[in-house]
């Protein structure tokens, strides 16, 4: 009878993390699509397919999914026509927090956004109520397991980046957004493809807040990213 629960408890993670991987093919899936609508299908002349194709390749995204993403754009499909959405607001303990999405409702999302921020302890603000907070800056992450630190750094520092930082997994390097295609393409010379290369909203200055606060803030972003609309979240919560 142990076997069997265990067993179930093993079947209840491996669902919840197929479910969790659909939702990361979905958005990525909806990206290539308006990368592709937007400039073509070309990685070496589409900067953001080319971002978009990175994000794939980290997350192990099947072909498949990715040829059924560029056709859906190619076809002239009514269901691929997808609007950016920017949102600006609070969470609990004052956290900044910018979502950004595509969307083929823009309607719905405002609705669904507006809920749960007023749901988790938050309140949404204006457009530009909170994006004078962060900058916006290109983003190029590589492992720590491909290359070293001392190589990276110089050939990031004399190749245009602003900043290289470390954490457990990887070396996050930004730089001005003019000099991100260029910047990444010395670099996956050098070094190969990145992990992630895109533009993000990088916080100026981080808060910290008590561990009560941080749950709460967690489920608020939870639930924005669980949202199929939503393709990235950002706070200026420091991180421990």
């Amino acid at each position: 009878m142990a076997g069997h629960s265990q067993f179930k408890n093993i079947m209840h993670r491996k669902g919840a993390q197929d479910i969790k991987r659909a939702k990361i093919f979905s958005k990525i899936s909806r990206e290539i699509t308006v990368a592709v609508k937007e400039g073509g299908v070309s990685p070496e002349s589409n900067s953001r397919l080319r971002s978009a194709l990175l994000s794939a390749k980290s997350e192990n995204m099947p072909k498949d999914n990715i040829d059924r993403a560029i056709k859906k754009a190619l076809g002239g499909d009514g269901d691929a026509d997808y609007q950016f959405v920017r949102y600006e607001g609070y969470g609990p303990g004052g956290i900044a927090i910018i979502v950004e999405g595509l969307t083929d409702n823009k309607n719905r999302i405002a609705s669904e956004i507006r809920s749960v921020f007023s749901k988790f302890g938050g309140s949404l603000g204006e457009a530009n109520s909170v994006s004078f907070q962060f900058e916006h800056v290109g983003y190029i992450s590589y492992k720590k397991s491909d290359i070293s630190e001392e190589e990276i750094f110089e050939a990031a520092i004399e190749n245009g980046a602003n900043d290289i930082s470390v954490d457990d997994e990887l070396f996050e390097v930004t730089c001005p957004i003019e000099t991100l295609s260029e910047l990444r393409d010395t670099l996956v010379k050098k070094f190969g493809d990145p992990v992630e290369a895109r533009i993000i909203w990088n916080p100026k200055n981080t808060i910290s807040t008590d561990s009560k606060t941080k749950q709460g803030l967690f489920k608020l972003l939870e639930h924005l990213e669980d949202n199929d609309d939503v393709q990235y979240v950002v706070t200026n919560l420091e991180h421990d």
